[in-house]
């Protein structure tokens, strides 16, 4: 059963990228959508690969033709015989035809009213008989009917009725009866036949009988051929005329194909997908084995002539399971023209075609440029013109005029030389690295790039330096093919991106002194030099290594800035009150007061009321969460909880808790902390910093890290307890 992936390159194999890539390139309205047959590619040839199923003209050399004895020239139909395999592997490639030419026998096939014209037809039947001529015919009796139109307003009209593209309509009539008005099964003089037609050749199946295929499709076209008669209704049998020959015609291969999922000329030859998920490889519109290479032809160029080329079209690409890893090539293609070959070559000239075949007369693939590399696969000796076949670096197969390739030369690098417009670069900067290989002869040897210290600065593939932390690094630039390298020192310059202040607000005494510690980042920041400003100075002062000297009660606030960049700074708002004295207030001795922080809780004894207990004063005493909600008695305190000591009502001093172990405030050490701890080291998520404080359980004064998340675990586990 087939499956159709939506529309892209990007769900195509990587073999049938690059080509389609190319097209893009192009033709940027294009849409290729991969039909995934999960057929087997030896068993679709087994399939096709039988006697009589498909065909080539007989006077085609013998590379294209069935050799086998007994079968060999038997014509099939009148001037018909039996192909090669290798023409069957060769034309069921959809890699072969992946140029802007033959990809139109992949082109879909319904009715489109925005691009389906009269002119669009006109120039898809220029150069045959049928270009803007008016229809006449004879009837059964001898007498001719001459229409009020012309052959691409009656085509239109079919395509109309079957919901069958008219540009595929006219070029079918075009591949099955030729230029030629005269052609048999449309001259309407066949003798028993005579005032029929039968423009698509429907239902003219092989016979030795001299025109047994022409006369096969007009007894269709006079009665079906057994049909029943809603059949015959429904395709306007009998086809007695040309306008019921050429809308019937069409709503039968529409119904017989399009309109079921053989809308593709290459699936209404190659029968490999099913919607309805029936039998496959019988239902097959047409025997000549080259039909859709030849139709996809006629179609691109009536495109071309009426300027359609650049307009959306969508192309329906089958795949098969097990392809090989090169395509066959054409039978035309001569074997003993070529020697097995397997060369490092590169192109040594600008703009140079890649073809399908060896000469001018195939179609473009690609094309490639000075010092592009490939290998080549096949090397040319024929006589005149050499073309060798060779494989792209992006594996792309196609042919190459032999004059524009040139063999890797076996000279080595002797010389690198690099060069960098400055070698001072800012974190996150990226600058590309310039190399000279001397000798030019060797410019398109690998070179390898390397960095010893790519925590600091990085290099890929391509010479490009990304800088990533402060610090030096060294770029080695070395030949792949022996000891030859040169070395540069890239200097890593990080600026200030922020500063984080252990404290938001800070309550002081008169005559206390206070440290603000903030944190520069980042961390490997070159130039962490701060400068600290207080708005009101009669309140409160600040020392050049921020320490605040509270004065006179009143509000105040400091800014603390980096001097890097003065846009860069963070405030605290400071509020001085009365001094308390010594014997205002008491902690117990279990409780470790740092400046403005209490650390040395007992987390199995946490609650308001123990810490209460712990505290001797004749002061108000709130304890708020770290959202400043007041706890209750029974509450856990834990990391960011605040003391707020109040005398009527205003706050003489605030103290901030720390309960090393709990990274998320809710006063408990478990699985939770681990998990807000580990999502800050992985950079999910950040944590303020007196949670980074208390989860620094090693108190380094570092950023906290796996080892400290190890802790927090055993003391979950009971391993070895947090000491607070």
């Amino acid at each position: 059963m087939l499956h159709l992936k939506v529309i892209g390159i990007e769900n195509f194999p990587d073999n049938y990228k690059p080509y389609l890539e190319a097209i893009s390139k192009k033709y940027p309205n294009w849409n290729f959508t991969p039909l995934y047959t999960n057929l087997d590619w030896n068993y679709v040839i087994d399939q096709e690969n039988l006697f009589g199923k498909n065909l080539v003209p007989k006077n085609y050399s013998d590379s294209w033709k069935n050799t086998t004895p007994g079968q060999y020239n038997v014509e099939v139909d009148s001037g018909w015989v039996d192909s090669s395999r290798q023409a069957v592997e060769y034309c069921m490639d959809p890699r072969n035809f992946l140029n802007e030419v033959r990809i139109f026998q992949f082109e879909g096939l319904s009715y489109d009213l925005n691009s389906n014209t009269i002119e669009g037809i006109e120039k898809i039947l220029y150069g045959t008989e049928f270009y803007q001529k008016q229809v006449s015919y004879l009837t059964s009796s001898g007498s001719t009917i001459t229409m009020n139109e012309n052959y691409s307003n009656l085509i239109l009209k079919a395509a109309q009725t079957s919901y069958v593209s008219s540009y595929h309509l006219a070029s079918r009539i075009k591949q099955e009866v030729g230029p030629f008005l005269s052609h048999s099964s449309i001259s309407g003089k066949v003798p028993g036949y005579e005032g029929y037609y039968n423009f698509y050749n429907i239902g003219a199946t092989s016979s030795s009988e001299p025109m047994g295929a022409i006369k096969n499709g007009l007894q269709y076209a006079k009665d079906g051929k057994g049909a029943s008669q809603d059949i015959k209704n429904k395709y306007l049998i009998p086809w007695n005329n040309k306008e019921k020959a050429i809308t019937g015609g069409g709503i039968f291969i529409g119904s017989s194909y399009i309109n079921i999922g053989q809308n593709t000329i290459y699936l209404q030859k190659f029968h490999v997908s099913d919607n309805k998920g029936g039998s496959l490889f019988w239902h097959q519109y047409m025997t000549n084995v080259l039909a859709p290479y030849s139709e996809a032809k006629s179609i691109y160029n009536g495109y071309q002539k009426m300027g359609l080329l650049n307009t959306k079209m969508n192309f329906i690409i089958p795949i098969f399971n097990n392809m090989p890893e090169i395509p066959t090539q054409s039978p035309s293609i001569k074997n003993e023209e070529f020697s097995t070959d397997n060369t490092k070559v590169y192109c040594n000239a600008s703009n140079v075609n890649i073809r399908t075949g060896p000469g001018t007369s195939y179609e473009i693939i690609t094309t490639v440029t000075n010092n592009d590399k490939m290998t080549r696969i096949l090397k040319g000796k024929q006589s005149g013109e050499l073309w060798d076949r060779v494989i792209l670096e992006n594996g792309i197969v196609g042919y190459i005029y032999q004059n524009y390739v040139t063999e890797v030369p076996p000279i080595q690098i002797e010389e690198i030389r690099i060069t960098i417009d400055n070698n001072v670069l800012q974190k996150g900067e990226t600058k590309k690295l310039q190399v000279t290989i001397l000798p030019q002869e060797a410019s398109n040897h690998k070179i390898i790039y390397s960095s010893n210290s790519p925590e600091v600065a990085t290099v890929d593939e391509n010479g490009n330096i990304k800088a990533i932390s402060s610090g030096t690094a060294t770029i080695t630039v070395k030949a792949e093919e022996n000891d030859v390298k040169q070395q540069i020192i890239i200097e890593v310059y990080s600026k200030v991106t922020g500063i984080n202040l252990d404290q938001k607000e800070i309550y002081m005494q008169i005559g206390d002194i206070f440290k603000i510690n903030p944190v520069v980042e980042p961390e490997d920041a070159n130039d962490k030099s701060l400068k600290y400003q207080i708005i009101n100075q009669d309140i409160a002062t600040s020392d050049e290594y921020g320490n605040i000297t509270a004065h006179k009660e009143g509000e105040t606030t400091l800014q603390v800035i980096a001097n890097q960049n003065n846009q860069i700074k963070e405030e605290c708002k400071i509020t001085v009150v009365r001094k308390m004295g010594d014997d205002e207030i008491h902690f117990d001795s279990s409780l470790k007061i740092d400046s403005l922080e209490i650390s040395g809780l007992d987390h199995t004894k946490n609650t308001v009321q123990d810490i209460k207990q712990k505290i001797t004063t004749n002061l108000e005493i709130e304890i708020v969460d770290n959202k400043g909600k007041t706890l209750l008695e029974t509450d856990r305190v834990g990391t960011g909880s605040n003391i707020l000591v109040k005398e009527n009502g205003i706050i003489l001093r605030k103290y901030t808790f720390i309960l090393y172990g709990d990274s998320n405030g809710d006063g408990k050490i478990n699985s939770a902390d681990l998990l807000v701890l580990q999502r800050h080291i992985l950079e999910i998520e950040q944590i303020d910093d007196i949670y980074k404080k208390a989860t620094n359980i090693r108190k380094n004064g570092k950023k906290p890290t796996s080892v400290d998340l190890l802790l927090i675990q055993r003391h979950i586990l009971g391993l070895q307890i947090i000491e607070q």
